[in-house]
């Protein structure tokens, strides 16, 4: 018969100091700070060692990183030039590249001093993750499961003391190619904050790093910033969250025709929605290349 040793019993079976004191009765027992999950403390990412860490990791590493993989041709900076002080930059979301891409592609003075809004579940869901995930892009947890106060209030926190926000509202990326309806969170902060929100769109990081791919496939990328929007007196968050849709959807039509003809269809009402058709799954991925207002690739054969 075979005997199978068992470390933890052996250092529950010893007394202190080799295991932990036992906790009196009636005497409450210290808090501890969280290493992972929704509860993680990221505050010590906005202090100045971090950030000065984080800074030359984004023009040393991320940076060339992001131009070596997708050669980003960006679109629309003077549409910030009337921005002043934060804003939540609210992007659509196909890949893990899309948060290194747009941290490296937003200019000056708002890279400087920004923080993501990321998923606690998956970028904070070990010590290692949430120790890189906070200072390597500025993320502070956000639950994507349940409505939470805690990174609400984080951000709003942040915000008011001069931060500008990333955020995906989609919840996650992508898994089809097409995008998903977004949720109130940017609209929500806008308004709690009174921030203009920046609408962002981001094409062709879904062929590099798609959902469900293992390897990076070097393309070309079009990051595409669009003016600046600011909540009106009195409109509650569900419009300006509709807004913010159709502004990212207008930049994908301008991303992928031009902007006077994207023009045109916005004045129109006939921008193509970013979440594509409601059919079936062939449907929807045939869709992706014959969507009205997406100009086709035409094979162009050499002259003789």
């Amino acid at each position: 018969m075979k005997v199978r040793f068992a470390p933890t019993r052996l250092v529950r079976a010893l007394p202190f100091p080799y295991r932990a004191p036992a906790i009196p009765r009636g005497v409450e027992p210290p808090r501890t700070k969280p290493h992972k999950g929704a509860a993680y403390d990221t505050d010590w990412a906005r202090r100045g060692p971090a950030r000065v860490t984080r800074l030359v990791l984004l023009n040393t590493v991320i940076k060339p990183a992001a131009k070596a993989l997708a050669d980003p041709q960006l679109r629309g900076l003077d549409r910030l030039s009337t921005l002043d002080g934060p804003a939540v930059f609210v992007a659509n979301h196909h890949s893990h590249l899309d948060t290194p891409l747009l941290l490296s592609s937003i200019p000056e003075p708002w890279r400087n001093k920004m923080f993501v809004g990321a998923a606690a579940d998956y970028f904070f869901g070990s010590r290692v993750t949430s120790a890189l995930s906070a200072l390597v892009i500025g993320a502070i947890p956000i639950e994507r499961a349940k409505v939470s106060r805690r990174g609400a209030d984080q951000a709003a926190d942040l915000i008011d003391d001069g931060w500008s926000l990333t955020l995906f509202p989609e919840g996650g990326r992508s898994p089809d190619g097409w995008g998903q309806e977004f949720r109130g969170g940017a609209a929500y902060l806008a308004l709690r904050c009174d921030v203009p929100v920046v609408p962002v769109h981001i094409a062709g990081t879904g062929r590099i790093l798609g959902k469900g791919m293992k390897y990076p496939k070097p393309a070309r990328t079009r990051v595409t910033f669009g003016r600046p929007l600011v909540a009106e007196e009195g409109e509650p968050s569900t419009h300006l969250n509709e807004r913010i849709q159709s502004a990212v959807a207008a930049l994908a039509d301008e991303s992928t025709t031009d902007w006077w003809e994207a023009r045109k269809r916005v004045h129109a009402g006939t921008t193509p929605g970013l979440t594509g058709p409601d059919a079936p799954t062939w449907r929807r991925a045939w869709a992706l290349g014959d969507t009205p207002g997406r100009r086709r690739q035409r094979r162009r054969w050499p002259r003789v």
